[in-house]
C-alpha cells in the first residue's frame, strides 16, 4: 500500500463509524499503552463516541481515500482561558495500517491543522510511555523533540508508568519547515 499525504483525511467521528472505530478500539496490542480501558462491545462502542468523542472539541478520524476511520488523533487542552498556547496530542491507528507511514503522514497533518485552527497554540506536547517506542519513532519523524522523562506520570493497564515528553513549537514548523519535506502539504502550512 502506498500512501501519499493526499489520500489521508482527518474528520470528526459519527455513530455510525462505531464499526471501524471498534477496529482499533478493540485491540489490546494497539491500546496496550493508553489510559483508556479497550472496548470490546459495539454497544461499549456507541457510548463511547456519543458520551466522550464526538463531544470532544477536537478529536478526529484518521480516514485513507473511503473516508472510514483507521485511527485517530486527538488535541486535549485545558478548559477556560489558561494556558491556550500548550496542548496534548494523542494518537491511535489500527494495527494493520502500521508500518506504511499513514500514522506519521496523519500526525504531520494534524499537527498542522492544529497550528492552523488555534491562533494562540504555540507548543504541542506528545506523552508517550517509554516502551512505546513506535510512538516515539513517529513523534520524532514527524519533528517533534524529546524534552525528557515525566516519571510514573500516568496510570495504565493495571501499573504507573514513565513518560517521555515531546514537544513542536510553531516556530519549527515555520523556522525549519518540518511538514513540508516530501509530504505533499503545501496546502497545510500556517
Amino acid at each position: 500500500m502506498n500512501v501519499t499525504a493526499s489520500d489521508i483525511s482527518l474528520r470528526p467521528f459519527t455513530l455510525s463509524d462505531v464499526e471501524d472505530y471498534l477496529m482499533f478500539c478493540k485491540d489490546d496490542e494497539v491500546n496496550q499503552y493508553c489510559a483508556y480501558k479497550t472496548i470490546h462491545t459495539i454497544q461499549d462502542g456507541l457510548e463511547e463516541l456519543e458520551e466522550c468523542v464526538i463531544p470532544h472539541p477536537w478529536h478526529r478520524a484518521i480516514c485513507l481515500r473511503d473516508n472510514r476511520p483507521i485511527g485517530e488523533v486527538i488535541l486535549e487542552q485545558e478548559e477556560g482561558f489558561k494556558n491556550k498556547c500548550r496542548g496534548i496530542i494523542a494518537y491511535t491507528l489500527a494495527k494493520k495500517y502500521w508500518g506504511k507511514g499513514i500514522g506519521t503522514l496523519a500526525v504531520k497533518l494534524a499537527v498542522s491543522t492544529m497550528f492552523r485552527e488555534f491562533q494562540d497554540l504555540e507548543r504541542i506536547e506528545a506523552h508517550i510511555v517509554v516502551e512505546n517506542v513506535r510512538c516515539q519513532r513517529l513523534a520524532e519523524k514527524v519533528g517533534f523533540l524529546k524534552e525528557g522523562v515525566l516519571r510514573k506520570n500516568m496510570f495504565a493497564k493495571d501499573r504507573i508508568r514513565d513518560m517521555f515528553l515531546y514537544s513542536i513549537l510553531r516556530t519549527d514548523l515555520e523556522e525549519y519547515n518540518v511538514l513540508s519535506a516530501t509530504d505533499s502539504f503545501e496546502n497545510f502550512r500556517i
